[in-house]
């Protein structure tokens, strides 16, 4: 009995354990925190030493809950362990534990319930490593420019993430480990925030710098082609026998004779017309690019002004399209324009201005990674020429 007994506290035990893992990784996703890389001991100590101490799963103290992806051939649980650090970035560390819940979140986004091919996760592993990584970089900076996190933001984050797990039983027993942990976090994402929002703000442009924008990208103020269109729908009941729509295809088809007769468009369509423009005569009005569905659109695109087009059968029911005319605005005045060119190019100066910090990050920044559970990126191998001067596909294979 004496054995049973401990078998049954230490099965007991293991869920618990499981709980306060799951509980404990729930919350950082709650908090969109856990793309930002956790401080090293180097930096205050605070994540590693509640890492440190954080519940694990039974059997293995070390071993990570959420496993990244399907491993490359060889590695094992015991090669994971040995190497706890998925990635060094100058002074800061990524374990893999921060990998994992960082890929366990972006997966359910990205895959959801499908079964990606291996080619697929193994671009996907390293997709998540460059984000971790480069956060981890953006906050390094951050500190660099001597940012604080912002103590109102932080804590106000940290009540509303004690507030969704006051309710749960291993709350209290795993608050003491998670906290360290998910504070560190959230200050991470909030200094990254705030170096993102400095870096982005750039100055508005001088009215030179303006015009010359205005003048080197004259399709951001052409307006797109309009075209007015009209229609004579004949509408009919997606379920109706095969009978009635070839009754409607026929009755479309005379119409569509008393048309290039030179009947009149609008009044036919205030007779027969069951769409919501009949009373206009079936007069769409001016419709830019894009706005018609696909199999109108095309069927309007091979129309020249003037030209009625053949029935179409739609989900509504059989359709006559007439194109009354096709323009092609110019290019607007920079009057008219200066609002619009002046938000572009400071969204443009803006995603140049962080994209450039990054760059420059990921320059002069020293980073290892350790890559050893990635699945192989695909070989791409080109074959030699064919004869006769072609050339076949290039070929991707497995390593």
């Amino acid at each position: 009995m004496k054995s049973k007994r401990n078998v049954k506290s230490k099965r007991n035990d293991n869920i618990k354990n499981i709980k306060l893992t799951l509980l404990a990784l729930i919350g950082a996703m709650l908090l969109g925190a856990e793309a930002v890389a956790a401080d090293p001991a180097k930096q205050d100590g605070t994540a590693q030493e509640a890492a440190a101490s954080s519940p694990a799963a039974p059997g293995n103290g070390n071993q990570e809950v959420i496993p990244a992806a399907p491993t490359a051939p060889g590695s094992t649980a015991k090669k994971a362990k040995a190497s706890p650090i998925y990635a060094t970035v100058g002074n800061m560390s990524i374990t893999w534990i921060d990998y994992d819940n960082e890929y366990a979140s972006q997966a359910r986004k990205k895959f959801y319930h499908a079964k990606p091919s291996e080619d697929a996760v193994a671009a996907f592993q390293r997709q998540i490593g460059d984000t971790l990584v480069t956060n981890a970089m953006l906050v390094q900076e951050a500190k660099r420019r001597k940012l604080k996190p912002d103590d109102d933001v932080v804590k106000q984050q940290l009540e509303q993430f004690e507030r969704r797990f006051a309710k749960d039983p291993n709350w209290p027993e795993a608050r003491a480990r998670v906290l360290p942990i998910i504070t560190v976090r959230v200050q991470n994402e909030n200094l990254r925030s705030q170096l993102e929002k400095l870096v982005r703000n750039v100055p508005p442009p001088s009215a030179k710098q303006l015009r010359k924008y205005y003048a080197a990208h004259p399709e951001k103020f052409t307006p797109p082609p309009q075209q007015r269109v009209s229609t004579i729908l004949l509408r009919m009941d997606p379920g109706a026998p095969n009978t009635d729509w070839q009754k409607a295809n026929e009755e479309a088809q005379d119409l569509v004779k008393r048309l290039r007769a030179g009947e009149d468009f609008a009044e036919l369509a205030r007779q027969y017309s069951g769409d919501s423009t009949a009373e206009d005569g079936g007069d769409m009005g001016y419709l830019h690019e894009g706005m018609l569905p696909g199999l109108p659109a095309e069927t309007v695109s091979k129309l020249q002004p003037g030209e009625t087009s053949d029935p179409v059968n739609l989900m509504e029911g059989v359709a006559i399209f007439r194109l009354t005319e096709r323009k092609q605005p110019g290019i607007s005045s920079f009057a008219a324009s200066r609002q619009r060119a002046g938000d572009l190019w400071l969204t443009e100066q803006s995603e140049s201005a962080w994209n450039s910090l990054i760059a420059r990050l990921k320059k002069n920044t020293p980073v290892q990674v350790d890559e050893s559970r990635f699945l192989p990126l695909p070989v791409v191998t080109e074959k030699p020429a064919a004869s006769m001067g072609t050339s076949k596909p290039m070929e991707t294979t497995k390593p």
